[in-house]
């Protein structure tokens, strides 16, 4: 299988990002190849066991696939697992990578027959340029403009059948005529530490990195339910095991180095504390709006809500109400603060 990438990534290297970075470029040894490798997701898997051998089968493509959830936990991995299942090649761009409609027409008519065009962070695609995709993925034709005013003619262009596969973090974003068009919608979860454990277990023999189970767990509990996070902490407790320890990974060393890069037995960061502590320091626990939260803190507001925010709404240690967020007794708890009562608005979940 021939894999193309049309995109390059350029985000924060913060470790406990659920973002692609630099580093996470190497990883590709990392990722698993076939259904039977890729830990975790087993519902997913179950039924794409189902749709891909039922495809071979029948000698068709896949349906196209919409894969969601939140970033980090292996969409495009799975996207190169469904084409290493169909034996197929696969193209990847992503929704920003596609500044005009030429460039999706050339990646569609470039396509053979079969073939996987993977589409990252999708709901980012420009909306005029989705119309090219509808015929694309319903009859596997496209219609183009040659020329303009009076001269201008229409060609139609019959393409081979493909599979297109959609990635998004935020498939509420994708609009109602796209999203129906895929046949096969998968939602990915969070991990559980012991999937996350097993992964690092995987990912230290394929580096082959010395480590204890104990050390695995250790790593796994802080990552955040991401497979992305726990490979790329894996790879700061190994330098930390080879500098500061004899090269092998226990829970000792695993718990100093992580706490060196000011990460929590929770997988708290120093930001995630620092927003805790200044809803609980300057705004007696909330309610407090985002805007204001990230100008007290010194930080982009879209980086709290796209990055930290997820994380502590599903931990239980903020959450949102009509006036703003706020903090709840396990934060207090957690930060080894006295629990002041809060605000009665905590008690109002946003709908």
């Amino acid at each position: 299988m021939s894999i193309n990438f049309s995109n390059d990534f350029d985000e924060d290297e913060i470790i406990t990002s659920t973002s692609s970075i630099a580093e996470d470029k190497s990883e590709g040894s990392l990722r698993p190849r076939t259904l039977s490798e890729y830990i975790g997701q087993e519902k997913a898997k179950d039924s794409l066991y189902v749709f891909i051998n039922a495809a071979k089968m029948r000698n068709e493509p896949l349906d196209h696939v919409l894969l969601h959830g939140p970033p980090g936990l292996g969409k495009t991995t799975l996207a190169s697992v469904i084409a290493n299942e169909m034996g197929v090649n696969m193209r990847i761009t992503s929704g920003p990578a596609i500044e005009k409609p030429g460039d999706l027409v050339a990646m569609l008519t470039n396509l053979n027959e079969g073939d996987i065009l993977f589409v990252d962070e999708i709901h980012r695609l420009n909306r005029a340029y989705e119309e090219i995709l509808y015929p694309a993925m319903e009859d596997y034709a496209i219609d183009i403009i040659i020329g303009k005013g009076p001269s201008a003619n229409s060609i139609h262009l019959d393409l081979p059948k493909f599979t297109l596969i959609g990635a998004t973090t935020r498939s509420g974003q994708l609009t109602a005529p796209l999203r129906d068009r895929f046949g096969v919608t998968l939602r990915l979860e969070l991990y559980t530490k012991e999937e996350l454990k097993k992964i690092v277990l995987r990912s230290a023999d394929i580096l082959g990195i010395g480590i204890e189970d104990s050390g695995a767990s250790e790593i796994a509990s802080r990552s955040r339910g991401t497979p992305r996070i726990a490979n790329r902490m894996l790879k700061r407790v190994r330098d930390y095991a080879q500098v500061k320890a004899d090269g092998v990974i226990t829970s000792r060393v695993a718990d100093e180095a992580l706490s060196l890069l000011e990460v929590d037995k929770l997988g708290l960061d120093s930001l995630d504390r620092r927003m805790l502590r200044a809803i609980i320091e300057y705004y007696n626990g909330g309610p407090v709006g985002l805007e204001t939260l990230a100008a007290t803190i010194n930080e982009e507001a879209v980086t709290l809500e796209d990055v930290y925010e997820p994380y502590l709404l599903q931990s239980g240690f903020i959450i949102r109400t009509p006036r703003g967020r706020c903090v709840t007794r396990n934060a207090y708890e957690h930060l080894g603060l006295k629990y002041s009562g809060g605000n009665s608005d905590q008690t109002v979940l946003e709908l």
